[in-house]
């Protein structure tokens, strides 16, 4: 099976990370591997921690650190990912059915070979996605997009998470 990538898209607080943990859990039970990437825009975030024996395997020269405890296995590297291209955070999800990207907005826009499902807080942020990303898989969030007649469903996540697994595993099936 080739892996699926799958984009989850919206403004703060919009449902995004809701989203892609209601697909997670449905699509785990259905069987399926799952990969999530968080695209993390704070310039000065990190995983690793002052002081810390990783921290100063980084400090002293490793680009690559390993820390490998009894429940987990992280892998910090350290580069420049102002530049990283999609297919290179992809390359990171090797062996994985479904790949859930959260955020990425520049990087998955008009890149037809992703789906897009939208996290919405208002009937202008939908109406602004439908010009802004291509192919839209379906819209979630706060706000229902019904009214407004789009031709993408909106699926409420807390009433049919069914839903929009189901939309999801019909992307995976036609991708074999």
């Amino acid at each position: 099976m080739k892996t699926a990538v799958i984009a989850v898209v919206g403004s703060k607080s919009s449902g995004k990370t809701t989203t892609i943990e209601v697909l997670t859990k449905e699509l785990t039970r259905r069987g399926y591997k799952i990969a999530a990437v968080k695209h993390i825009p704070e310039a000065d975030f990190t995983i690793d921690k002052i002081e810390k024996d990783t921290w100063r395997f980084a400090q002293s020269g490793a680009r690559k650190i390993v820390g490998v405890a009894s429940n987990e296995v992280a892998t910090i590297e350290k580069i420049n990912a102002k530049n990283l291209s999609l297919e290179e955070v992809l390359q990171k999800c090797e062996g994985f059915d479904i790949v859930f990207l959260e955020g990425f907005r520049k990087l998955v826009a008009r890149n037809k070979d992703i789906y897009k499902i939208v996290a919405v807080k208002s009937a202008e942020e939908a109406l602004e996605s439908v010009r802004a990303f291509e192919p839209v898989l379906a819209f979630t969030g706060p706000y229902s997009t019904e009214n407004l007649n789009l031709k993408v469903p909106y699926v409420d996540l807390h009433k049919n998470p069914e839903k929009i697994a189901d939309l999801v595993e019909n992307v995976v099936t036609r991708r074999d």
